[in-house]
């Protein structure tokens, strides 16, 4: 790629002076040379000082046998920098509850990826494309869980 036609800023932005197209994905290379993409590097929520990925806590939410999909969030936290909120479907004819994923969050994963705030949905934004709409999620949890003064101090 030599650029985007029209659109020189943006050209800088994502290409460096070496020619290296910068794609905001984040990657692991295993011992055999491949490569997986983990996250995009704008989602990465850093929370105490931790950078936490939203896709490895994605994955692990929906090996829960009653999870169905699992889309993951920061929000801004006046303590912590960042939080994380958990958004779930649940399997068709399933029931589960706030305590029952925490319970599952403690006894599997690290402490400081387990989310703060979990929320139970039916469905998600979309893109036109069908990807979700994450920005539009965030939005969601810091009306819902009251966090909008705590997002004006951190971007003032």
């Amino acid at each position: 790629m030599n650029g985007y036609y029209n659109m020189l800023e943006k050209t800088a932005e994502t290409i460096d002076q070496e020619s290296w197209l910068h794609t905001g994905d984040q990657a692991v290379m295993n011992a055999q040379g491949y490569v997986n993409i983990v996250g995009r590097i704008k989602e990465m929520i850093i929370r105490g000082g931790e950078n936490v990925y939203p896709a490895e806590i994605e994955h692990f939410l929906m090996r829960h046998p009653r999870v169905s999909e699992a889309q993951v969030v920061g929000v801004p936290d006046a303590y912590m920098g960042e939080e994380i909120v958990a958004f779930l479907k649940v399997k068709t004819e399933e029931s589960l509850t706030e305590a029952e994923i925490l319970q599952y969050c403690q006894a599997n994963i690290s402490r400081h990826k387990i989310p703060k705030y979990i929320r139970f949905v039916t469905d998600y934004p979309l893109t036109a494309s069908g990807k979700v709409r994450k920005v539009e999620l965030r939005e969601q949890a810091i009306k819902d869980f009251g966090l909008g003064e705590v997002a004006k101090t951190r971007t003032a």
